[in-house]
């Protein structure tokens, strides 16, 4: 394989790639909003490589380089650069495209940009949540759609035992508390207009149309190749390494349950699958989308690990800067709704994680111009790792809990 000196040491089946998520998406119009964006890119690489028609409406590319042009997708999918904040623009694009499936990705992401432009976060992040869903409403061809928001969805107390799906959502900076904002727009849209069941009342409500089937996803600190946002720890510490310096640290250690950026995409690829196959119990419902239990790890051993397949990239320099913003020091999800209901569970272990993520930006260094063949050999290998652990999306033969 083509990676120079560095080579992935991962069984490959090819033949399992195109029956991954029941062949659910090969042909059909799937329309992903964030694009641009790092999950965004992967999730349109890994729809095209299913066979889909892709389109994206990003507003720009979120950084230089950008995983969106390295890996060529302006070339593989329709390519719409527009605000989500603005209604008729996001409405053209849906009346053009005619989308069947919708992927809610588009978001000011960053907790401490959040800080610096609260005005900005909760415009995009809830302003064009609204946004989509009038433009689903008034788009006939629908039939499912995943909105993604994000772990910091809950209120958080820092709670050991990890949050469920009915636990309060709110937040005390502004990107959680738009994200908050945001699960109470979505819930509002499928009540009232997609007749989805009131689950605080116990009852259901008048709406005014069945379609589509519309249902949550939440996930937090995903890691992978391809990240290239500043103040993110994975990127920071690679753009010094290729600079042969010490990356400075500020939060050594704090705790975050860690997760490749596969794995959840895995879990809104088969939510969304489930809602094209008419499982109306998911519609106007949450799914946490995380590590395995066990996937604990400080923000040190995190880069440690990664270092330990990249043994020529310099320790870390430990140095909190002054008047450092807040941020939670624990937060974890309890995905056991995802296992019990969608028969969905994690794949990677936390050194296979760092392996992944590793190997890709060391590629990237080395051959820059192969980027986009060892993306897609990264999801064939990680959807090869979850056929041979026998995940239901990985292979039609499993049979599907509900």
């Amino acid at each position: 394989m083509p990676h120079g000196k560095y080579s992935f040491r991962f069984d490959m089946i090819h033949s399992t790639h195109r029956a991954a998520f029941d062949g659910k998406y090969e042909g059909r119009r799937v329309l992903v909003t964030g694009a641009t964006g790092f999950k965004g890119s992967w999730l349109c690489q890994w729809l095209a490589s299913l066979g889909a028609k892709v389109a994206g409406l990003s507003i720009d590319l979120p950084s230089d380089p950008c995983h969106f042009n390295t890996i060529g997708l302006k070339d593989v999918i329709a390519d719409h650069r527009l605000d989500i904040g603005n209604l008729p623009h996001v409405r053209s694009v849906f009346d053009s495209f005619q989308p069947e499936v919708v992927f809610h990705l588009a978001a000011q992401a960053l907790v401490r940009r959040s800080y610096d432009d609260p005005v900005n976060t909760f415009t995009t992040n809830v302003l064009g949540t609204v946004n989509l869903l009038e433009a689903v409403r008034h788009c006939p061809t629908v039939e499912a759609v995943v909105m993604i928001t994000s772990d910091k969805c809950y209120e958080n107390i820092e709670q050991a035992a990890g949050y469920i799906e009915k636990d309060r959502v709110g937040g005390k900076d502004p990107y959680s508390a738009s994200k908050g904002c945001a699960e109470l727009v979505i819930s509002s849209y499928t009540r009232s207009f997609f007749k989805a069941p009131n689950r605080w009342l116990g009852q259901s409500e008048v709406a005014t149309t069945t379609r589509p089937l519309i249902a949550i996803g939440r996930a937090g600190n995903v890691i992978g190749g391809g990240d290239w946002a500043a103040d993110r720890i994975i990127p920071d510490c690679v753009r010094a390494w290729y600079s042969d310096e010490r990356p400075i640290i500020r939060s050594p250690h704090a705790t975050r349950p860690w997760q490749h950026v596969l794995e959840p995409l895995s879990g809104y690829l088969w939510l969304g699958a489930r809602l094209l196959q008419g499982e109306r119990q998911h519609h106007g419902d949450a799914y946490n989308f995380g590590p395995q239990p066990d996937v604990d790890e400080t923000v040190l051993r995190l880069i440690e690990a990664i270092r330990s397949h990249w043994p020529e990239a310099p320790k870390p320099d430990v140095r909190p800067p002054p008047n450092m913003l807040p941020e939670a020091g624990l937060l974890r999800l309890n995905c056991s709704k995802a296992a019990e209901h969608l028969n969905w569970s994690a794949t990677l272990d936390f050194n296979q994680t760092a392996q992944f993520t590793a190997l890709w930006y060391r590629a990237y260094q080395d051959s820059p111009d192969q980027i986009a063949q060892i993306t897609e050999e990264q999801i064939r290998n990680y959807t090869s790792i979850a056929s041979n652990q026998n995940a239901s999306w990985a292979t039609s033969k499993a049979p599907h809990h509900n």
